[in-house]
């Protein structure tokens, strides 16, 4: 009896904790430490998901309003070479002229015509199509209006080509090249009757022939261009050369059938009996 109270005092004071000390089991500090560090895991990734988006700057604005914006096309430059519809006249040019004939007869011209080598029409390189020029010799003042309708020459020095007609009413088709003065006179249309082909021989015919009506000779030049203004006055169309010893031939032409010729001299004849017949060259 005695020992069984002097046991039980003991074992009381083993199982009572002191007093102010709290002792908790491991398992309940492991739950809570977990249960600690979910919350702390959730607030995290809660503040992280409500973090205000990145503001993006706005693009800056042009500074200038003249600047047009990237999205709108370049505009194509305009074209340098803006042809004018009329040369202006007056205007002189001076340098050599030559000829073509075959084999351009009949071929399409740079302004569409048709090439006619026996009409009165030129290529130039850089007139009009269309503009009337006065070409006279330099070396004889022979002279001869002609339409510009094609392009050339192209040859260094030579400013103007002719058509065989042409060259033939200023011995042009005989020299081959001379020098020559170049003066806008005017413009004129292409004609309104429909071009046609040139259906003409390309080789001259047999009766085909080159010759001037010679009105006169004259020592001085004013008697010469007086002549020449008489001539034209009477509807004709005269020209000068200088020819041998300082003489100013007046004459017409050149002709290149036989029976214009005759036509030429009966319509001279009651004012220029003296006028005659000579051979081209």
């Amino acid at each position: 009896m005695e020992m069984s109270q002097l046991s039980s005092p003991k074992n009381s004071r083993s199982a009572t904790p002191p007093r102010g000390r709290a002792r908790y089991p491991k398992n309940v500090i492991q739950r809570t430490l977990a249960v600690t560090l979910l919350l702390l895991a959730t607030l995290v990734i809660g503040c992280a998901s409500q973090k205000a988006p990145r503001a993006t700057a706005p693009p800056p604005e042009p500074t200038s309003r003249s600047t047009p914006p990237a999205a709108e096309p370049t505009p194509k430059p305009k074209s340098t070479e803006k042809p004018k519809k009329e040369a202006k006249k007056g205007k002189t040019e001076k340098g050599l002229a030559s000829w073509y004939g075959e084999p351009y007869h009949g071929r399409r011209t740079a302004s569409g015509e048709i090439y006619d080598m026996h009409e009165m029409t030129a290529a130039h390189r850089t007139l009009p199509f269309g503009t009337m020029v006065k070409v006279t010799r330099r070396d004889t003042g022979a002279d001869v209006k002609l339409r510009i309708t094609d392009r050339g020459p192209f040859i260094k020095g030579r400013i103007i080509d002719l058509s065989f007609a042409g060259a033939k009413k200023i011995g042009l088709d005989i020299d081959g090249v001379a020098p020559v003065k170049v003066v806008i006179v005017g413009f004129e249309e292409a004609p309104k009757k429909k071009a046609k082909k040139a259906k003409r021989e390309t080789e001259h015919p047999k009766d085909e022939i080159c010759v001037w009506v010679q009105v006169g000779a004259f020592g001085s030049i004013d008697n010469a261009r007086g002549a020449e203004e008489r001539l034209e006055d009477a509807g004709e169309t005269a020209v000068i050369i200088e020819g041998p010893g300082g003489l100013h031939r007046v004459r017409l032409g050149p002709y290149d059938k036989e029976k214009d010729a005759i036509k030429a001299l009966e319509r001279i004849a009651p004012d220029w009996p003296g006028a005659k017949a000579v051979p081209c060259g």
